[in-house]
């Protein structure tokens, strides 16, 4: 079965891109819903939609949420124009398609050895960490003890295999579960 030349491309944007001879691309960070949300959505509704990723963030979480989604493609906004149109063309083929950075840092992830799940209340603790809260100011900001901080704490300690709260945030980030 061959595909004919036009593919209709839907362009979900909040900003000024250059479009001419595009049809449908999807940015991550937008008001009211997401790009991986609507993603998702796109793909429950219309299975067989490609959707392919334009966009200017290239951490592993959104990487990772756009292609939990459902998105066949993640491209930065730095990608040629004629790069652009070639991958649409790929994705419409059903064909995965990459930024060459985006490529390594999965390559990277992969080959990095998996962490234990941390559970939304340890992410909650330790971005509040991250953000230099100190367990008192953690423990009122999240309505809960104390001593469940420090629960919370050792957990995420135990699960990521460090010692301290400055070595949990830069391993968390790295491995984007911040």
């Amino acid at each position: 079965m061959s595909l004919p030349e036009t593919v209709t491309v839907v362009l979900a944007d909040d900003h000024p891109v250059v479009r001419s001879g595009l049809a449908a691309l999807m940015d991550l960070r937008m008001p009211i819903l997401d790009g991986a949300g609507a993603t998702a959505q796109i793909r429950d509704r219309f299975p067989d939609t490609k959707v392919l990723v334009l966009t200017t963030y290239d951490d592993d979480s959104d990487i990772m949420h756009a292609v939990e989604s459902g998105a066949v493609g993640y491209l930065l906004k730095d990608t040629a124009g004629d790069r652009i149109i070639k991958a649409v063309r790929a994705a419409a083929r059903g064909e995965t398609v990459l930024a060459p950075p985006v490529a390594a840092r999965l390559v990277s992830r992969l080959r990095a050895p998996e962490l234990p799940r941390l559970t939304a209340r340890e992410v909650e603790v330790l971005r509040c960490v991250a953000q230099g809260l100190s367990n008192p100011q953690v423990a009122t900001a999240l309505h809960i003890a104390d001593a469940t901080v420090k629960t919370h704490l050792l957990r995420v300690f135990n699960k990521l295999d460090v010692d301290d709260r400055t070595r949990a945030v830069v391993l968390a980030m790295e491995r984007g579960l911040l």
